[in-house]
This record gives C-alpha cells, sequence and structure tokens, in this order.
C-alpha cells in the first residue's frame, strides 16, 4: 500500500455504516459544561429529566420553585433537573512505521474501528477529535461534532501517513498537555513500545479521560512461524540481529509475548479501561460489536 493514502473503500463503505445503526455509546456521567447530547452530565439545570430538590438561594431561577411544596411547608424548594450533554470522543490511532508492514496492515484495522466509534458518536452528537501518535502525538481534526462530518472525517483518516517510531510517553504526555474537556480515550495500537509494557501503562495511567484500549493482534504475534537461522530486523530503528530459532528460543518468546499480554490486561482492568483485542485478519465490525452488550457500550 502506497504510504499515506489509503483508498476510502478500504474503510467504509455503505453497508459498513449502516451496520453501526444500532450501536450507542453510553457514559454513566459526563464532565460538565460540555454540547447539549444525549449523555448524563454532573451539572444539574434546565434539563428534561427530574432529578432532586434543593433549597432556594438568593439569585436562583424562581421559575424552577416548586409551589406545591411552598403552600405545603411554607418553605421555597427548587426542582433539579438533570442535564443531557456530549461525551467527547477521543480517537488515539498508532501510526508508526511498524502499523504499516505486513499485510493487511494493522494500521487499515486500527482506522474501520477508529471511524466506526466516530460514526456511533457523531450519530449520538457527541463531539469526535483524531490524534494519531508515533514519535508524537498530533492534532488531525480537532474534537468537533455533527452526522455530516463523518465523511470529512474518513476522508481525513485517508491522509494518515506513517509516523515514524513509536514512543507511547511522549505523545501521551503532549495529548494530556492539550488540557482537553474529560471524555473517552480510544487508544488504538498493538501497544509495542521499545520501552517497554510498564512505560505504556505508566503513561497511560496519566490521561485523566475515561479509556478504552483497542490492541491491533494477529495470530503470529503469539505463535510466529519461523525456525532456522534468521536475522531479525527492527522495522522501526532498522537494528538487526541474527539469531537462531530454536524450539527453546520460540519457547522463550512465547512466555514473554504472554506475560505482556497479561500484563496489558490486568492494567485494563485495574485502570477501569475498556479492552478489546482486534484481530486485523478479521472483520472488524463483528469483534467490536463484541464491545456493545444489547447495542450498547456503557462507559
Amino acid at each position: 500500500m502506497a504510504a499515506g493514502r489509503i483508498p476510502t473503500a478500504e474503510l467504509f463503505d455503505a453497508e459498513f455504516l449502516a451496520a453501526l445503526g444500532s450501536l450507542r455509546i453510553v457514559a454513566k456521567r459526563v464532565a460538565p459544561r460540555g454540547r447539549h447530547a444525549e449523555h448524563r452530565s454532573r451539572d444539574r439545570g434546565g434539563g428534561l429529566e427530574f432529578r432532586d430538590y434543593r433549597p432556594y438561594a438568593a439569585g436562583d431561577d424562581l421559575r424552577t420553585i416548586d409551589w406545591n411544596i411552598y403552600r405545603r411547608l411554607g418553605r421555597l424548594f427548587l426542582r433539579v433537573y438533570e442535564e443531557n450533554e456530549d461525551l467527547p470522543l477521543y480517537l488515539l490511532p498508532d501510526v508508526s512505521e511498524s502499523a504499516w508492514l505486513e499485510s493487511p496492515p494493522r494500521a487499515v484495522a486500527g482506522l474501520r474501528c477508529a471511524l466506526a466509534l466516530a460514526a456511533i458518536s457523531l450519530g449520538q452528537h457527541d463531539r469526535v477529535g483524531v490524534f494519531p501518535f508515533a514519535e508524537d502525538l498530533r492534532v488531525h481534526v480537532r474534537p468537533s461534532a455533527g452526522k455530516r462530518r463523518l465523511f470529512a472525517l474518513a476522508e481525513a483518516l485517508t491522509r494518515l501517513e506513517p509516523g515514524g517510531r513509536t514512543q507511547f510517553a511522549r505523545s501521551l504526555q503532549t495529548f494530556a498537555s492539550l488540557k482537553l474537556r474529560a471524555g473517552l480515550v480510544v487508544v488504538i495500537s498493538d501497544f509495542f513500545d521499545p520501552a517497554g509494557l510498564e512505560a505504556v501503562s505508566t503513561a497511560l495511567r496519566t490521561l485523566r479521560h475515561r479509556l478504552l484500549l483497542v490492541q491491533l493482534v494477529r495470530a503470529t504475534d503469539a505463535r510466529p512461524d519461523v525456525t532456522g537461522d534468521v536475522r531479525v530486523i527492527d522495522c522501526e530503528s532498522g537494528a538487526g540481529e541474527e539469531i537462531s530459532v530454536t524450539p527453546a528460543v520460540l519457547a522463550g518468546y512465547r512466555r514473554a509475548h504472554d506475560e505482556f499480554q497479561a500484563g496489558l490486561a490486568a492494567f485494563a482492568r485495574d485502570r477501569g479501561a475498556g479492552l478489546l483485542r482486534l484481530d486485523v485478519e478479521q472483520p472488524v465490525l463483528a469483534q467490536l460489536a463484541a464491545l456493545f452488550e444489547g447495542g450498547r457500550l456503557a462507559v
């Protein structure tokens, strides 16, 4: 595949978008000061759903006084309603060099997943932003809302290019420095970093947002089909090393891989984050739908 241009048909078609219509992302609570949408806010104000009463204070809107209570108790109480606001969705696809190798590239499955989640959120009037990362993170699509934004966002995804080596710590530090309103951060990556899983986990812990991890995997990650004397080359740094792949070496690799997978799952569990292992050689939507119990993803 030519770097920097993904055919639109590889990301979505009409059938792909139609299959998303029944899926919803549901937040238990969202941060205040957003725009009106479908999620319950921690704010209490002039929404439609009654939540509680509170005593009147000088300056409160007289229209929310419950006069029936005043007639019974002789005291002023306000009816408090729940505000419905948006849940910003921040998509962080890994576009490092390694994501574009192999066939099919992990990057394509990752961007299809990103587009699917964006379509769901835009359909709910939520803001969606795209922040690709590799050696560092950049703002590719600023958070914005509107169903009509979907095709422009899809077009923007097709323009993404390989971005060099993977550096989670620097990338997530850059993201944190943007000081965006609290929302749902979706990190889409294989989560392999030269600094190791602990560095990745430490970087992820700095995020003050809800978190969903989409790990891009393929069967050969766990069970590589290689034997004999080979030269292994790091696809991002270019460094190489001659090794003899013996049964003992393969067994050691598999143990290390299994420990990595267990460590990532433990982090997600401890952090209260979602974790989806997305097989890049299988249809994306069927795997993504597994996150949506009864058509809803609660975050």
